[in-house]
């Protein structure tokens, strides 16, 4: 009888066992695969694992560049809304040397350079401009200088060397204007071996450019020619859009209209476009100061013509001193600013900060706060997701 029992219970809990057993190879898959997905999951909730994200190019931050002249007040500057300030002029002598306007021109450079650093803003030189401190244009000094290679490595050595001992950013090439094939080709070999010297060292090199638009006929003109692969070797083109009053004759309504200003944004991102060179190279320069109708009358400051009446800010014409003043107010300037962005320029040129008012009607103020607006575009990220 024990034995019987023992046996019975014997079967019993086999029979139990490979229920069980049975049950579970039955089981659908879908709870097994249920089972390991929340464990997985609970795992990468705990300790999460991070994938590396694709490459993507970072947008570049658009420039607004300020020249300012020698002579004037460092402190004037507003530095915290300026990319680059470009300090203006070294005047080159036609064996290559380079000179300042006396001990009083390099003690503003250096006020400049430390008020700068302070912003963290760049600042460069500009050699040549129109005028030169020996008289006359600055034209025959740098052709001369340019054409033989002597005195070409001697001019480049002498702006890299002030370069590195007054603490600066890069050196601006202001040649007022290339007028033939030679002086282009003269030109574009002093870039590329400038160029050379300036980059290892992280240094920026910038060159001024004549429009090129007629402001008239709204037409290419021809007189001034540049090598367009020289802009290869340059990280800032800027562009002076101004200066259209002397076409056909003096028409100081000419100065910087917008229609103008259209033209020549158009010739140059086609230009940059046909040569494949980026048009973020390329800086949309205005003017901060008025032109007279009569031609006998001096310019005057855009700060002066605010001075006048606060109300000029939204204008474009001014009657002073007996005549009638041309200039770029502030609906004009945000504008052309919009027009430069929109066509992948680089950003924005001022000639001059020193010209400027002062507070809230301060033209530098408009344009950086529409490059502030395009550079402050939310950026879109995602994750990467790894099944496990």
């Amino acid at each position: 009888m024990k034995k019987r029992t023992l046996l019975l219970a014997l079967v019993i809990a086999i029979t139990f066992v490979g229920g069980i057993i049975t049950g579970a190879t039955l089981l659908p898959n879908k709870t097994s695969e249920k089972t390991i997905h929340i464990e997985k999951t609970a795992k990468s909730f705990i300790n999460p694992r991070t994938k590396k994200l694709p490459k993507m190019d970072k947008a570049p931050s658009k420039v607004l560049i300020g020249y300012v002249q020698d002579f004037r007040d460092p402190n004037v500057v507003d530095y915290s809304k300026l990319t680059h300030v470009i300090f203006s002029f070294a005047h080159p002598t036609k064996d290559g040397g380079i000179l300042l306007n006396g001990d009083a021109a390099l003690k503003n450079l250096r006020t400049v350079v430390a008020n700068a650093k302070k912003s963290d803003t760049k600042v460069m030189l500009a050699v040549g401009g129109w005028f030169h401190m020996n008289g006359g244009e600055s034209y025959e000094y740098f052709k001369t200088a340019i054409s033989n290679p002597v005195s070409r490595t001697k001019l480049v050595n002498e702006l890299t060397s002030i370069a590195d001992r007054e603490h600066l950013d890069g050196i601006d090439i202001d040649f007022e204007h290339p007028r033939s094939k030679a002086d282009a080709e003269n030109l574009a070999a002093f870039a590329i071996e400038l160029s050379a010297q300036l980059h290892p060292k992280n240094k920026e090199l910038s060159i001024a450019v004549y429009s090129k638009i007629h402001a008239v006929t709204l037409t290419e003109i021809g007189f001034v020619v540049y090598e367009p692969s020289m802009f290869q070797d340059v990280d800032h083109v800027n562009i002076m859009a101004y200066d259209g009053q002397w076409d056909d004759g003096y028409h100081a309504a000419n100065l910087s209209p917008y229609p103008f200003t259209e033209k020549i944004v158009n010739y140059w991102a086609d230009l940059f476009d046909k040569n494949n060179l980026s048009k973020e190279k390329l800086v949309l320069g205005v003017p901060f100061y008025a032109q007279p109708e009569d031609p006998k009358v001096k310019q005057v400051s855009y700060g002066a013509i605010i001075n006048q009446d606060p109300a000029n800010a939204g204008k474009d014409t001014v009657s002073m001193n007996g005549t009638t003043y041309y200039y770029n107010g502030d609906a004009t300037m945000k504008k052309k600013t919009t027009l430069a962005l929109r066509s992948g320029f680089g950003g924005m040129m001022i000639w001059e900060v020193g010209l400027d008012s002062q507070g809230s009607h301060s033209l530098t103020g408009t344009i950086f706060n529409i490059i502030k607006d395009s550079n402050s575009e939310p950026t879109k990220y995602y994750t990467v997701k790894k099944n496990e």
